[in-house]
């Protein structure tokens, strides 16, 4: 719960036990907790936004008003004796219940928040809609669409960096409807994301402390989005890195363009081996055409906010299940792109990795979940189907690259996701905080190694440890 949130629900909680314990109420004294509660109510209203898990919560500020009014209406009379007594208790295992319920709807639904990044930098951000005029879009119908991309770069700032932190999401509408079609529940479930805000401030001026910053590109998996991986984005710009985060439009969950049209998730053969391997050739166009744009933004910004600060020799590249296929195509087929992470995805692309492995720096991150499930699929033909992918990850740490496995983990971990519910955390059976406290640590040490050539300070701890375990080739 927000802090005006946990106020306001201390508050008015006393008040309906209050209400339902005094012997006698005075007409001023229920006019006072009537003030108290709803200047709570409209502090919170005004500086976190009203949201309907709290409901129950903003109603307990109407019962002294019906109060009153009865009063005003009827004499009040006093009772006691027995009936008297097995109403108030009546009233108090009531009003207990209530008040449990109140609470947990804010915790099990909480507008949830990213942890204060570690680093020396604040977060400036901003959004790009771009188009590749040389792609046709080959998922609409009509002739000429060209392919539309929206990209967010996220950037160092100053620390003294001032302005109103970003919302999760510019437009969480889409997002909501677009869970709630997916999952298949209700879309006020994901409401929540309206009111999430990050670290980033728009527009901030970049850092000065460098004259140039190493860049990082991320792609999200199928269904997913740009921002999906924000818990590591801000720790790896915050230690001053450049994160360019690419929607793969059609692909995405939705892509929110600069005018307002909206871009839904297409369904896709996701089962198809052969689809997703072609497939994933539209997402490695994707990338190249974000390469290229930033290297316009680099040799000119019309903004003059990234011309030289974008330090297009050090480009590294991460991804998540899909996009984390994406990130291991893009190395091995972009001199561009000097290392990579792949987290949690299945070896989808054209291209193998070879016996000897990749000959450039690479770290594969998988859940354990993730290398078992084969073992928990009712159905054997898909169970052989994840099987024979597997065995694509036959040479990924071959020639010194790595492999982290996560204990106690599953796909959905390596995102935000499991954030919109400490419910839906728990009944995964993970622990995300330290997961996403792993995946954080090793990213920062695998990209300050091998972009920015700083001692290995986790990476050379090879073998197995209580959360998680660490291969080298």
């Amino acid at each position: 719960m927000r802090s005006m949130e946990m106020l306001s629900a201390f508050i008015n909680i006393v008040l309906l036990g209050w209400l339902i314990l005094a012997r006698t109420k005075s007409r001023r004294a229920m006019l006072i907790g009537l003030a108290i509660s709803a200047i709570a109510v409209l502090f919170h209203g005004i500086m976190e936004g009203m949201r309907w898990q709290m409901v129950p919560i903003y109603l307990i500020t109407i019962i002294p008003i019906v109060i009153l009014g009865v009063q005003s209406i009827f004499e009040p009379k006093e009772r006691t004796g027995k009936g008297s007594r097995i109403r108030r208790i009546l009233a108090l295992s009531l009003a207990f219940l209530y008040g449990i319920i109140a609470v947990a709807l804010p915790i099990v639904l909480p507008v949830f928040t990213f942890e204060k990044p570690a680093g020396p930098y604040s977060i400036g951000t901003v959004t790009y809609d771009w188009i590749d005029e040389q792609r046709e879009e080959t998922f609409t119908a009509e002739a000429g669409d060209k392919r539309e991309l929206m990209v967010q770069i996220w950037y160092p700032a100053e620390l003294q960096a001032s302005g109103t932190r970003e919302h999760y999401l510019s437009d969480a509408g889409p997002f909501a409807e677009g869970y709630s079609k997916l999952l298949n529940m209700p879309k006020a479930l994901f409401t929540t994301f309206e009111h999430v805000r990050t670290h980033a401030v728009e527009d901030a001026a970049i850092a000065t402390r460098e004259p140039a910053y190493p860049v990082l590109l991320f792609s999200h998996g199928f269904s997913g989005h740009k921002n999906q991986n924000t818990f590591q984005i801000e720790q790896l710009v915050s230690e001053g890195y450049i994160v360019v985060g690419i929607d793969h439009t059609y692909s995405s969950m939705a892509s929110v363009f600069a005018d307002g049209r909206v871009a839904w998730l297409v369904p896709q053969d996701t089962d198809s081996v052969d689809y997703l391997d072609q497939a994933n050739e539209g997402w490695v166009e994707d990338v190249k055409f974000v390469l290229h744009q930033l290297e316009q933004l680099a040799n000119h910004d019309p903004e003059e906010r990234f011309t030289g600060r974008l330090d297009m020799e050090k480009v590294g590249m991460f991804g998540h299940s899909f996009g984390g296929a994406t990130s291991t195509q893009m190395l091995m087929r972009d001199d561009r792109i000097k290392a990579a992470i792949n987290m949690d995805g299945i070896l989808y692309g054209k291209q193998r990795v070879p016996e000897g492995g990749l000959k450039k720096p690479f770290l594969l991150m998988s859940a354990d979940h993730s290398l078992q499930i084969a073992q928990t699929i009712p159905d054997r033909q898909q169970a052989e189907m994840i099987e024979r992918m597997l065995t694509r990850y036959e040479h990924v740490a071959d020639g010194g690259n790595y492999w982290l496995i996560i204990n106690n983990m599953d796909h959905t971990g390596f995102s935000d996701f499991y954030l919109i519910s400490p419910l839906i955390e728990r009944m995964a059976g993970i622990h995300l905080q330290q997961a996403h406290r792993i995946i954080n640590d090793y990213s920062l040490d695998f990209f300050n190694h091998y972009l920015k050539q700083q001692p290995l300070q986790l990476l050379n701890q090879v073998g197995e440890h209580p959360d998680y375990t660490l291969k080298k080739g």
